[in-house]
């Protein structure tokens, strides 16, 4: 089931998420959320995205309708100690995530499903290690780079109550400044 991905303003993408307790009917809201970021064609989706306050995130850097990207070159991660193509482990559905990201900062840009049409550059670590619990119980510990741990960073900001948007430097935030302003202002 589709379901409507709030929007910049909404005062739940602004909360600190609370941790899940009770994984009970967590996997239909799980698909739920991945057929919602499929048909917005995104590459991950956080529970408060869609008016949920608990610290929930589904991910796929490699969507199932990108087939051709598998021959551009496999993108490697540890998983549990062992490596891994990034595509193996796709689709992450998690929850209570614990991350770290290290590595040299770098610069991509990146937009945002709850920040519509906006985009904008962002410095972040280029790696991260994690801590995924999974909705069975089981645990996946990741150490990635790339795409996953931009997404990784991105979404789990969400959890805290942070969209990229607040990490631009001073320059973007007054360059957006106006694009934000009309999108709280569409709202009312």
């Amino acid at each position: 089931m589709l379901l409507p991905i709030n929007q910049y303003g909404d005062r739940v993408l602004r909360e600190v998420c609370a941790p899940v307790t009770d994984t009970t009917g967590l996997e239909t809201l799980a698909q739920d959320m991945l057929e919602t970021m499929y048909a917005a064609h995104g590459i991950g989706l956080a529970a408060p995205q869609i008016g949920r306050s608990i610290r929930m995130v589904v991910i796929n850097v490699c969507p199932p309708d990108d087939e051709d990207a598998a021959e551009d070159g496999e993108e490697l991660c540890t998983v549990n100690g062992e490596e891994r193509p990034v595509r193996s482990i796709m689709p992450l559905i998690f929850i209570n995530p614990e991350i770290e990201p290290y590595g040299k900062n770098e610069l991509f840009t990146e937009g945002c499903l709850s920040v519509h049409n906006v985009r904008a550059n962002v410095i972040r670590p280029d790696r991260v290690r994690a801590k995924l619990p999974q909705l069975d119980g089981s645990v996946l510990e990741l150490d990635c780079g790339g795409l996953l741990a931009r997404c990784l960073q991105h979404e789990c900001d969400h959890l805290d109550g942070h969209l990229f948007v607040d990490r631009v430097s001073s320059a973007a935030r007054i360059t957006l400044k106006k694009k934000l302003q009309r999108l709280c202002d569409r709202r009312r």
